[in-house]
């Protein structure tokens, strides 16, 4: 099964205080998130139904909550918590998730850092999908 189709929400931007300095953690910092998934569209395209894909805004909704919710030392973490939330929805074969951090206390002249996590569905798991 190939799921070459794609859902792209880029730059969605949150408050957070993540980060291994307490100053990170007191002040908070914006954050901006990507997040590619794919999935067949199949089912949507013929339905034109919203029930039949990711509902993006719902999602962009829960992955706010976790980049504002409980801080956590690195953005790695953050990446993969919210890697976890997009693979909620079993429909959902892989995401690609960025984590951008603009503001990152670096000492020099920069214009982001960012860090990117590739997760999928176990294999097994996708055995149990009907479409």
């Amino acid at each position: 099964m190939d799921f070459l189709d794609e859902i792209v929400l880029t730059g969605l931007t949150v408050f957070g205080r993540h980060g291994v300095y307490a100053h990170e953690r007191e002040d908070g910092q914006e954050f901006s998130i990507d997040l590619r998934l794919r999935m067949s569209l199949d089912q949507a395209a013929a339905s034109d139904d919203v029930a039949d894909t990711v509902h993006y805004g719902e999602l962009a909704e829960k992955v706010a909550a976790v980049v504002g919710g409980e801080p956590v030392n690195l953005i790695e973490t953050l990446a993969e918590r919210i890697a976890a939330v997009a693979l909620e929805d079993v429909r959902v074969q892989n995401v690609t998730v960025t984590v951008h951090k603009p503001h990152a206390p670096i000492p020099l002249s920069f214009a982001d850092v960012a860090v990117t996590v590739h997760r999928s569905r176990a294999p097994e798991a996708m055995e149990d999908i009907t479409i």
